[in-house]
């Protein structure tokens, strides 16, 4: 089934932009990984809700290609040994820009503040590769605070379009 959407692209172009969100627990700790599994858990888990489709038909061939493509960095953040949450970034070096491709957290761990905290780290750790620019998007399909967490830590909307997209 079609429906109509609405998606926002929003940009920051500069660290000192960024309205940072500090870490709210000790026990939280963000690493970098390169293991598919990884990738291929927290998108279905997270994106089950908001309609994440275009990687579920991926074979374990395809998601080890993608997580191992050089301008391709994934952040896992967790709460000692619980998975909490990831960010994708795509470097795209040619025009010094990052884009957050997914970003999210886990259902459990809603109303603590932690997506704030996930996307300030997005944030930071894409300006560290030397970038003049992170952009995102987001749609209407995303978690009801999506768009606010994003416009609260400083990105602003550049495009908004509606589109329509197949919902499972």
């Amino acid at each position: 089934m079609k429906q109509e959407i609405l998606r926002n692209y929003l940009e920051i172009n500069s660290l000192e932009d960024l309205n940072e969100v500090q870490k709210p627990k000790k026990y939280l700790n963000l690493i970098i990984s390169k293991d598919f599994q990884l990738n291929k858990f927290l998108y279905k888990q997270i994106g089950r809700k908001y309609h994440w489709l275009d990687r579920l038909t991926w074979s374990d061939q395809n998601w080890i290609k993608y997580v191992s493509k050089k301008n391709v960095h994934t952040y896992v953040l967790k709460n000692r040994e619980d998975l909490v949450g990831y960010f994708e970034l795509i470097f795209h070096e040619r025009k010094r820009e990052t884009e957050i491709a997914y970003f999210g957290i886990l259902e459990e761990y809603f109303g603590k503040k932690l997506g704030a905290f996930l996307l300030s780290e997005a944030i930071k750790n894409s300006f560290l590769l030397n970038i003049k620019r992170v952009w995102v998007h987001t749609c209407s399909l995303d978690h009801e605070h999506a768009l606010k967490n994003y416009l609260s830590r400083g990105l602003k909307i550049f495009k908004t379009e509606s589109v329509k997209t197949e919902i499972a």
